[in-house]
């Protein structure tokens, strides 16, 4: 496992071991929705969680905007017919975490076949979410295996990847955002 910190500001193998704690009622909405997104599932309502300037930034690309991460999502949807979410824990934050972040620790098995008995696939993923004061979403990061994912700040190939996550997340937006 990496001793590379992810964007909590932790280890992987530190973030895997904290501590569950109970969502505030503040964070309800956004984790209801995070889970609507993350089960294929979202409705009308799901993307009213982010900021119009909102960044949410995974392995495969980088979004801005509630349109662009709408149409990350409802790509994931169509790619895979079901989703579930047999594993879902709102972490204890660490000392350093500002105020206004959630860490989730989520595992979400998706189907390709929303008949299969067994899933196409199972990941393991930190949710960092990073909220304003009005409880919006302003930064929502996926970390595949809590393993933080290269950016321009990693140098030269970092900066490649990062060109790469945007082209990917426009080329979606071009698709999918409608």
């Amino acid at each position: 496992m990496s001793s590379i910190k992810n964007a909590s500001g932790l280890t992987p193998s530190e973030t895997k071991s904290l501590e569950e704690r109970t969502p505030e009622p503040r964070e309800q909405k956004v984790l209801v929705a995070i889970k609507e997104m993350y089960s294929c599932n979202p409705n009308d309502t799901t993307f009213n969680i982010y900021t119009e300037d909102a960044v949410f930034a995974d392995p495969v690309g980088i979004a801005t905007g509630p349109k662009s991460i709408r149409a990350q999502f409802i790509g994931l949807a169509k790619l895979f017919e079901k989703a579930d979410i047999p594993k879902f824990r709102v972490l204890k934050n660490p000392p350093q975490a500002p105020l206004g972040t959630i860490l989730v620790d989520q595992d979400v098995s998706y189907y390709r076949d929303a008949f299969s008995s067994s899933p196409t696939k199972t990941m393991n993923s930190l949710l960092t979410l990073e909220l304003d004061n009005e409880g919006r979403l302003r930064r929502h990061t996926e970390e595949w295996d809590h393993e933080k994912s290269s950016t321009s700040q990693d140098g030269f190939l970092g900066m490649i990847n990062e060109h790469r996550k945007k082209l990917s997340a426009s080329a979606t937006d071009a698709i999918f955002g409608k």
